[in-house]
């Protein structure tokens, strides 16, 4: 027997999320496939456990940046409350106010691992039975994202941490090893150092930190974390890694060895589609899903296939999942959509301290687009607004502009806080505004957003 809705969605994250909602909305019939918690990693095991954890050290190095403040720091963080409050945000990983939201928009929940079995139907394994659902206009891939582990000798044995053991944890191991420089990495790598880990070590194959963006970005970010008693090494490659008596040591390809205590990997993810029957449709299980401008998974008849958020490969984050989930929606409606922003304008922050906000293209990826642009750069913290919030605010902002059409194609932010800079740099870029226009937003004075103003000056207006 097969159960029919208009629509099945597979996986229940930000994105998944969002293509029900606009798809219910709508008037249509959707079902919620899920085999693990509605609302997905970033809920339970990312996003909001890891800044969660993050908030309290950034509170207090905001503190004690301000005199008649600092003098009331007293201690370090308090990690059993951060770690309570962490329970909290989560619903101590039970998904009922996520699952009250379905019944409110009166989608159906099925609980179990959604495959596809062939043109518009899934099937879903529970508990040795298997559901057959049916969709009479689309089904909607959204399974996110699986932690990439590097080809490490013997890294399948030391029961290394991923993000789910560090976001859900609660002991502060004294030596952290962190392999791996990017986002998900640096974030977690201060966050435990803050927490209480007396010894964190990073360790990035690349360059520097934060290699994707600006590289002034992962330079102040190193420079921060050294400050703070962390250790970070660069154009560092591990080739074998071992645990004996509770001590995890880490080979390098120089052949220097690292104890710790835990390991975290943090050098990427992958598509989750290795087991939801891609090759029933006559894709190839394990890749990412090449998906259309509308999110219509490409090489499959009919359009209706779709694919939306990490597991389609076009902008693995949170808000572009979501992005991703209400145009997909949009277009089973019916509506003309196009997906502009993963390639136009995708805004990204690492809430590091300091933190880095970006959106668009760095100056180097625009010139491997063949733009003409023109960079133009300040300090974050050379403006009044930045001077009453404390001593020592620093960090850098830049803007990229297309010469040639005088508008903004990128800008980053680095220093405390500059995350709230940044949606106003995405609608420049978003809307291609003139910088002869973009002149007349004022900003409100003394705030940090001054440096928009300073930035302009420096382009020539």
């Amino acid at each position: 027997m097969s159960e029919t809705f208009d629509v099945v969605v597979i996986g229940g994250g930000p994105a998944g999320e969002n293509a029900v909602g606009r798809c219910a909305a709508g008037g249509l019939s959707v079902a919620l496939v899920e085999r693990e918690l509605v609302g997905g990693e970033c809920s339970y095991w990312g996003c909001i456990p890891s800044k969660t954890l993050i908030r309290p050290g950034d509170v207090l190095a905001a503190a004690r940046r301000v005199p008649g403040a600092v003098e009331a720091v007293n201690g370090a963080v308090d990690a059993e409350s951060a770690f309570a409050q962490r329970d909290y945000m989560t619903s101590s990983w039970h998904d009922d106010g996520q699952v009250r939201w379905l019944e409110e928009v009166g989608a159906t929940l099925v609980r179990g691992h959604g495959r596809l079995a062939g043109e518009h139907t899934v099937e879903v394994a529970s508990n040795g039975s298997t559901r057959r659902l049916e969709a009479r206009r689309a089904v909607v891939l959204a399974t996110g994202t699986g932690p990439l582990f590097p080809p490490i000798d013997g890294l399948a044995d030391v029961m290394a941490w991923t993000n789910r053991e560090a976001t859900q944890g609660s002991t502060i191991p004294r030596r952290l090893l962190v392999l791996g420089g990017g986002a998900v990495g640096a974030e977690l790598a201060q966050a435990y150092r803050r927490l209480g880990s007396a010894e964190v070590t990073v360790i990035e194959g690349g360059p520097r930190l934060l290699g994707r963006e600006e590289p002034f970005a992962g330079d102040e970010v190193r420079e921060a974390f050294e400050a703070e008693g962390m250790t970070v090494l660069v154009d560092a490659r591990a080739v074998a890694a071992s645990r004996a008596n509770g001590t995890v040591a880490l080979r390098l390809e120089d052949g220097r060895t690292l104890d710790g205590d835990e390991l975290l990997i943090g050098v990427g993810r992958r598509p989750s589609t290795g087991d939801v029957g891609l090759e029933t449709v006559g894709l190839e299980p394990g890749r990412a899903v090449q998906v259309d401008d509308s999110l219509r998974a490409v090489g499959v008849d009919g359009g209706w296939l779709y694919a939306v958020g990490d597991v389609n490969g076009r902008a693995p984050l949170t808000h572009m999942g979501k992005y991703h989930g209400r145009l997909a929606g949009d277009a089973i409606l019916g509506k003309e959509v196009q997906a502009l922003a993963d390639g136009l304008a995708l805004p990204r922050v690492t809430f590091t301290d300091p933190q880095v906000a970006a959106v668009g293209l760095t100056e180097a990826q625009a010139r491997e687009r063949g733009l003409d642009v023109r960079a133009v750069t300040t300090g974050t913290g050379d403006v009044p607004g930045a001077y009453t919030r404390g001593n020592g605010i620093k960090g850098t902002s830049k803007l990229v502009v297309d010469d040639g059409r005088r508008v903004l194609v990128g800008a980053t932010f680095t220093g405390p806080d500059v995350q709230e800079l940044l949606h106003s740099a995405t609608i420049a870029v978003v809307g291609e505004v003139p910088l002869d226009r973009l002149w007349h937003a004022v900003p409100s004075f003394p705030t940090v957003s001054e440096v928009w103003l300073r930035l302009l000056e420096a382009y020539g207006l």
